[in-house]
C-alpha cells in the first residue's frame, strides 16, 4: 500500500536521490529499474555458464591420469601455491620436463591413503617478556628523536609498561624493528644535505629528489639525515660502480629459469642472505650461484 509519508532514497542503480512512498522502492525510475533487472539477468547467465566451464574441466581432469599444479589445485580446492608447498614438503611427488611440471594422479590418492592421523595443534604459550629498555636507552642507541620513536610506536604497536612514570619498551621487538632498518656496516663515509648543496651547486629540494630517486642509504643522527658518499659519487658518476653483490628478483627467476615462489622457498629453505633496497628485494649473487652451479665429482 503506498503511503503518503515522503521517504528520502538514493537509487541503486543511478545513485540520485529521489522520494519514494514505499520503504521497498529501490529506484528512482521505470527506466533504472529496467537496466538493473536486465544486469541481474545478464550477471546470472555468466554465473551460469562460468559454472559449466567450470563442471567441464572438472570432468576432463577426472579423465586425465596426470595434471599440472592448476589441475590439481582445482581437484584439490586449493590455490596453486599450496599445491607447490606440497610439492616442497615432500607430500607429493611430481617429474619436470622442459619447465613443465606433472602429477600423476595416482600420487594424490596415495598422499591421502597414507594419511596421519590429524592432530589438533596446541595453542603456542607466549614468552614472558623480561627485558626492555628506557626511552632514553633506545634514543641513545638508534639516534632517534622521542616524537620519533612514539610515532613508530604507534604504528608498530610495541610492548610497553608505564612504571614510576617512566616507559619501558620490549627490548626484542625494538632491536628487531630497527635491526632490519640497521644501516650497512660497509658504509663508514656520509654527506650532510649541507655538504651535497654545497659540493654539488644543489638546492635542498633538489638534494632531496635526488637521493630519493636513486635510492641513496641514510642514516638519522638525531635531527640530522646523512647519505652515504659512495653511493651519492655513483649516482654523479664521480665514483666507479661496485661489482654487483646480489640479484634482484627478476634477475635471478631468468637466470635459474624457477618462479618466483620456488626462488622464495630456496631463499628460506637454504638461509639465502638479502638485502632491501627501497621497495626492492635482492638476494646474494654468492649463495645463489653456488646453490645453482651443476654438481661436480672430485676426482
Amino acid at each position: 500500500m503506498k503511503s503518503k509519508i515522503p521517504i528520502k532514497k538514493k537509487c541503486e542503480w543511478c545513485g540520485k536521490d529521489f522520494i519514494a512512498y514505499k520503504v521497498t522502492t529501490r529506484f528512482c525510475c521505470k527506466q533504472c529499474n529496467s537496466y538493473a533487472y536486465k544486469d541481474k539477468l545478464r550477471n546470472q547467465r555468466i554465473r551460469e555458464a562460468q559454472d559449466s566451464i567450470l563442471v567441464q574441466e572438472q570432468n576432463e581432469i577426472a579423465s586425465k591420469e596426470y595434471l599440472s599444479p592448476k589441475e590439481t589445485a582445482m581437484l584439490l580446492s586449493v590455490d596453486r601455491v599450496t599445491v607447490y608447498r606440497y610439492l616442497w614438503d615432500g607430500l607429493l611427488t611430481c617429474i619436470r620436463m622442459r619447465g613443465k611440471t606433472f602429477i600423476r594422479k595416482a600420487d594424490i590418492e596415495k598422499m591421502f591413503n597414507e594419511a596421519k592421523p590429524y592432530q589438533k595443534r596446541h595453542k603456542k604459550v607466549g614468552t614472558p617478556i623480561t627485558e626492555f629498555y628506557k626511552t632514553s636507552e633506545i634514543l641513545q642507541k638508534y639516534g632517534i628523536s622521542e616524537s620519533g620513536l612514539y610515532k613508530i610506536a604507534k604504528s608498530e604497536t610495541f610492548p610497553k609498561v608505564f612504571q614510576r612514570g617512566k616507559s619501558y619498551w620490549s627490548k626484542k621487538h625494538i632491536d628487531s624493528y630497527f635491526g632490519k632498518k640497521a644501516v650497512d656496516a660497509s658504509i663508514t663515509e656520509w654527506y650532510s644535505v649541507a655538504a651535497m648543496k654545497e659540493k654539488f651547486n644543489m638546492t635542498t629540494t633538489a638534494v632531496y629528489t635526488f637521493v630519493s630517486n636513486f635510492k641513496i642509504p641514510k642514516k638519522r643522527i638525531k635531527k640530522e639525515v646523512l647519505y652515504s658518499k659512495r653511493h651519492v659519487d655513483m649516482a654523479k658518476g664521480i665514483a666507479e660502480p661496485d661489482t654487483p653483490q646480489h640479484y634482484t628478483i627478476k634477475e635471478a627467476m631468468a637466470k635459474f629459469h624457477v618462479t618466483r615462489d620456488q626462488l622464495y622457498h630456496y631463499a628460506k629453505t637454504y638461509n639465502i642472505p638479502k638485502v632491501q633496497e627501497g621497495k626492492y628485494v635482492k638476494l646474494s649473487k654468492k649463495e645463489l650461484d653456488e646453490l645453482f652451479a651443476p654438481p661436480t665429482i672430485k676426482g
